[in-house]
């Protein structure tokens, strides 16, 4: 019997997988846009939550001997976006440098300057074959120079593509929004002018973006938070058109936007500094809003156990914040208080400065850009334990992914830590890439899928 994914259980990290008819039954809490194809169609896979059930997944694996390693595809260029996929076709990014190659700085510093690169880039959207790792084609969206320069450790194709099975969006900030179907045809592009991210503090520094495009229900979600005229947007899949655009008094940030749809108001919810919030998808209107917060947003918000998780970090504050999916209007908590009508729970410091966190079974684990893990029951807030991944050295960008009681924490040197899911610290494994890794890994039918410095590679037991 072919084994199908389930929903994840509210109050367990074990999973059953069950199929009737098509129709996917789950005990307790539901994952939402867990699907039954494994498909991952954006960043951190549907609805950000980075977790897919319904198969064994490797807790180790050695890219010298072979051990678990299916495929290993090499990508030229540079690129931080993460694969996406569905159905046998994984798509990702890059930008290629048409003199040399691009420098790349990962670690633990402080240095806010942009990267100086005076020649010509090509970015390229690659869409690879899911189950041998071949190059099924290519296409080159945009040729020319940048418009705005990058942090040295970023990329010029920072943010993930995202798809419903019938077309790919693509998102290269200044150099534009481009439509393409399955097939690589060009179906429409958008010019959105110079988007202009980086330190609102220090604004000649130019970073690069981060947040990905969202597809939903034949609507493409895109938060574009910069030193002016920052928006959040929603343009028809079919042919780019805007629906509805709202401007945002906010300084740049990076996170994706989430989707929530259910027994609460559909919304769009995003994170920031001065404006963390929910939208309503038809109309754009503000339904819920909060301040107090890292000054540089990375982390996209996730929803589990009935809460909106927020996280951010730099500058005072490094907050964890768990919001009532009913949230209206303003809920900023007061400065003695850690929690509200809508605002659950909060946790003063420990938030994450760049990854996202991930909520897996009972438990919300939190990973600092240092390599320090914490651990909180999800629905109380209580701090189960807080542990380091090693020395100070070890520094983390990349979010964890989640998927057969595992968790899988990419370092930025290349390291991947396997974790126990659970209310005790337990690493069972550490894998080493042989290249640094700034890319959140995708999950589907029991493979992981790793984009590294170089290469694009498929880890998995045995073959499928």
């Amino acid at each position: 019997m072919l084994h199908k994914p389930t929903k994840q259980h509210r109050r367990s990290v074990e999973f059953s997988a069950l199929c009737m008819a098509g129709v996917f039954l789950a005990i307790g809490f539901l994952t939402p846009g867990l699907s039954a194809e494994q498909n991952w169609p954006s960043f951190r896979g549907p609805g950000a939550a980075g977790i897919a059930e319904g198969y064994p997944t490797p807790a180790k694996w050695d890219l010298e001997q072979g051990e678990n390693i299916r495929w290993k595809t090499p990508i030229p260029g540079l690129g931080h976006s993460s694969p996406v996929i569905w159905g046998d076709r994984v798509f990702v990014t890059t930008a290629v440098k048409s003199e040399g190659e691009s420098k790349l700085k990962v670690g633990l510093y402080g240095n806010i300057e942009s990267e100086r690169e005076d020649t010509d880039f090509y970015w390229r959207l690659y869409c690879i074959d899911r189950r041998d790792g071949r190059i099924v084609w290519t296409r080159q969206a945009h040729a020319g120079r940048p418009k705005v320069k990058r942090h040295a450790k970023s990329s010029h194709a920072n943010a993930t593509v995202c798809t419903d099975g019938d077309l790919i969006v693509a998102f290269f900030g200044s150099e534009g929004l481009y439509c393409y179907d399955m097939d690589g045809d060009p179906i429409w592009k958008k010019d959105l002018g110079v988007l202009d991210w980086g330190y609102f503090r220090a604004p000649k520094a130019q970073w690069g973006g981060g947040s990905s495009p969202v597809i939903h229900e034949k609507m493409v979600i895109l938060q574009v938070d910069v030193q002016k005229d920052s928006f959040i947007a929603v343009f028809a899949l079919e042919d780019g058109a805007q629906l509805w655009k709202t401007p945002r008094d906010e300084v740049p940030t990076w996170g994706t936007p989430t989707v929530y749809t259910g027994q609460e108001h559909s919304q769009i919810i995003v994170n920031g500094y001065k404006h963390i919030g929910g939208y309503d998808i038809e109309t754009g209107k503000e339904i819920w809003r909060m301040t107090g917060g890292g000054d540089i947003p990375v982390p996209t918000p996730i929803i589990a156990h009935n809460l909106i998780f927020i996280t951010n970090a730099h500058g005072r504050m490094a907050p964890i914040y768990a919001v009532r999916l009913s949230a209206t209007g303003d809920i900023s908590l007061n400065e003695n208080e850690s929690s509200n009508q809508y605002v659950a729970w909060s946790y003063k410091k420990g938030g994450n400065y760049m990854t996202t966190p991930i909520a897996y079974g009972d438990y919300l684990y939190c990973c600092s850009n240092s390599g320090k893990l914490s651990c909180f029951d999800a629905v109380t807030g209580e701090l189960a334990y807080r542990e380091s991944f090693g020395t100070s050295s070890v520094a983390f960008s990349a979010s964890p992914v989640a998927a057969d009681g595992k968790i899988y924490f990419p370092a930025e040197k290349g390291d991947i830590y396997v974790v126990r899911a659970g209310p005790e610290f337990k690493v069972i494994a550490v894998n080493k890439m042989g290249e640094t890794c700034m890319s959140t890994p995708a999950i589907s039918h029991g493979a992981l899928f790793f984009r590294t410095r170089h290469h694009l590679l498929s880890v998995a037991e045995g073959k499928e």
